[in-house]
């Protein structure tokens, strides 16, 4: 990608000097917390490691030139390496996970002390500090090194935790780890910075580390987490701008820091699915055109400003539900699609994340539910990684509002997946995208359903050619059956199939709304102006109260999305130098100079999928209200008819006892 800032090297003995005082701060520490409250016990010393013989437990007091430290609480020994030794039990020797992760922690430290002397020398703190030491600080420069003094505390936080995730990213697994908020975020130095850094990841790891796996999740979800609320500090900090606009190299671990921009090498999850190929996907030819532009678009993002084009013209599809019989295709899509992204990724050397989240992420503990989604939508919605997330049986997994068979989980994954798709925090940034999929999508809450700004209809196989082409697909080539009158494939050719598709949604096809479309045309004629869309909008609305103002915006959404419709061509994915690493303002033009210009053919087409899709979930959601409402009245009548017999026969056996 292009560069857009000068990038000095940070030199390997540099960092080497301070691998004593980083081994030491890991070795053990004393910080009393200012800002937060213990979660957890300090870690107990290491077993004796021979007789008599206990095992080393220093203490970190360093001395900052021109600084003192007061403490006003107890101080809390903070011993990370124990703390990570006890990840496994009893085990006296440290397993490749541990010692992976020790070195990681303490090459960080090492890289961040390394910056923060370089910071130090650039910006004249170094003798400011010195200047202070020997009581000759001019009083009129004390406010200017308080401001120095901290924002070289912001640039060490960020470096070490920015190093700290990407060394970790490797080890990385599917465990996600929601660890709360962070407090002991501390500025007065750099390296009380660290001490409280340090603390709150001894604190954290004793809560969430209960295995290797959870281990390393934790240290990712701290140091991500640390990185975003330092950055967020440093925006209004004075005397940042040397470290935010400089870059700096570490060659041996192929590592940039970018000031306060977490690395481009973000943390990506090996991906074990059986991919498919686009031809292997019968039938759904709007859905998987629609997914493998979908899939070029994502590739568009820019890392450095952190915004796709598309989704500045307003062509991104952040969200799209896909519905469609059991057996239809819905789970080959997510393959294919999942499939490309990877190989996009792969050789454009971007970190791809996919998660899918399941029905096992229901709990039965409150709250728990909602944290399980929460970190599903922070995964994917990580702004340095391409992102795919899934929600596969969607009806099964969220809880429809207001049913009583919905569960509480289900109601909080409800409750997050709408403040996630479209709330008043929700940031499109357009390097990710989630789909939805569901055989039932009547069942689907209304509001979290119109919340998919797009809808792929999963239908399968439809005409004969489809037919031919699945059964020659899967029967494979372990046989001598000859194909006969056929071209093989020949009607999966993708824009041919697409076009036929989308002149099929000229006019309506669920029967309510094309009384609809006939009343207004015969009152109005052709929909050829704004003022007879919008008619044709009121009289949707007025058949069915669900098709508000945000099934509007979803239309004109899906609109400029054909605006947009034309694939990057395939060799931008297959170079990069073509078109992903080129920067953002030129990938701007060059997708602009693709663009086409809206017309009235492709507003009525997306109105009437869009409305046709929702008339077919109301027929089918009222239609199953009704039957369980006949169920139930039946259960009703049966169970007076045997109760009134009971009642009945009752007086009939006493008389009987009687005689």
């Amino acid at each position: 990608m292009t560069a857009t800032r000068d990038t000095m090297e940070l030199k390997e003995e540099a960092i080497r000097r301070h691998y004593p005082a980083a081994a030491a701060m890991l070795e053990g520490l004393d910080h009393a917390p200012r800002l937060a409250r213990p979660r957890a016990e300090a870690a107990a010393p290491a077993a004796e490691r021979s007789p008599g013989v206990p095992a080393a437990s220093r203490r970190f007091r360093p001395t900052t030139p021109g600084f003192v430290t007061r403490t006003a609480q107890r101080p809390e020994g903070v011993r990370l390496l124990d703390r990570i030794a006890a990840v496994d039990g009893d085990d006296p020797i440290p397993s490749p996970i541990q010692a992976t992760v020790a070195q990681a922690l303490r090459r960080s430290l090492a890289i961040a002390l390394a910056l923060g002397e370089g910071f130090s020398e650039a910006t004249g703190l170094a003798e400011l500090k010195r200047a202070n030491l020997e009581g000759r600080l001019p009083p009129a420069r004390a406010a200017e090194f308080g401001e120095l003094l901290a924002a070289e505390a912001l640039a060490v936080l960020h470096s070490f935790a920015d190093a700290a995730a990407f060394l970790l990213a490797p080890q990385a697994g599917e465990r996600t780890v929601e660890i709360g908020a962070l407090e002991e975020i501390l500025t007065d130095n750099a390296p009380l910075a660290l001490h409280g850094a340090l603390w709150e990841l001894d604190q954290t790891l004793a809560v969430h580390a209960a295995d290797e796996a959870g281990l390393v999740a934790t240290v990712l979800a701290w140091a991500e987490q640390l990185m975003a609320k330092v950055a967020r500090r440093a925006e209004g900090a004075p005397r940042t701008g040397a470290f935010a606009g400089a870059s700096f190299r570490i060659e041996a671990d192929d590592l940039t820091i970018a000031g306060f921009a977490p690395s481009r090498k973000g943390r990506g999850t090996a991906l074990v699915m059986a991919f498919k190929k686009p031809h292997e996907v019968i039938g759904n030819h709007i859905a998987k055109y629609q997914a493998m532009r979908l899939a070029k678009m994502l590739m568009a993002y820019d890392f450095g400003r952190r915004l796709n084009p598309f989704a500045e013209l307003g062509g991104f599809i952040f969200t799209f539900m896909g519905d469609g019989q059991p057996g239809t295709g819905k789970t080959t899509l997510i393959q294919m699609m999942a499939g490309l992204i990877h190989d996009y990724c792969r050789v454009a050397g971007y970190p791809f994340r996919y998660q899918n989240l399941a029905i096992d992420s229901v709990d039965s503990y409150q709250g728990r539910s909602g944290q399980n989604a929460r970190a599903f939508i922070d995964s994917i919605m990580d702004p340095a990684v391409i992102g795919f997330g899934t929600i596969d049986d969607i009806d099964q997994v969220a809880g429809k509002r207001g049913d009583r068979q919905s569960s509480a989980g289900q109601q909080e994954i409800t409750a997050v997946l709408m403040g996630a798709f479209s709330g008043a925090n929700t940031v499109v940034r357009g390097n990710c995208t989630f789909g939805m999929f569901s055989n039932y999508p009547e069942n689907v809450d209304d509001a979290l359903r119109q919340r998919a700004g797009a809808r792929f209809l999963v239908d399968g196989p439809q005409t004969r050619e489809d037919y031919i082409d699945i059964l020659a697909l899967l029967l494979g080539r372990n046989h001598a059956i000859p194909l006969g009158a056929h071209e093989l494939f020949a009607g999966q050719e993708i824009r041919r199939a697409v076009a036929a598709s989308f002149e099929s949604h000229s006019r309506p096809k669920e029967e309510a709304l094309i009384r609809v479309w006939e009343r207004v045309t015969r009152e109005v004629g052709p929909l050829d102006t704004l003022a007879r869309i919008g008619t044709y909008l009121k009289a949707i609305q007025e058949a069915d109260p669900r098709f508000t103002g945000r099934a509007i915006k979803n239309i004109t959404d899906a609109v400029k999305v054909r605006a947009m419709d034309f694939e990057l061509p395939d060799e931008w994915m297959e170079q990069p130098e073509l078109f992903l690493f080129r920067s953002y303002d030129e990938k701007l033009a060059m997708i602009r100079e693709l663009m086409r210009p809206i017309t009235v053919e492709m507003v009525i087409q997306e109105i009437n999928r869009y409305a046709d899709s929702e008339f077919r979930y109301g027929d089918r959601s009222d239609e199953a209200a009704i039957a369980a409402m006949v169920r139930d009245m039946g259960r009703a009548e049966e169970a007076k008819r045997r109760y009134l017999q009971g009642r009945g026969a009752a007086p009939a056996a006493e008389a009987a006892k009687d005689r």
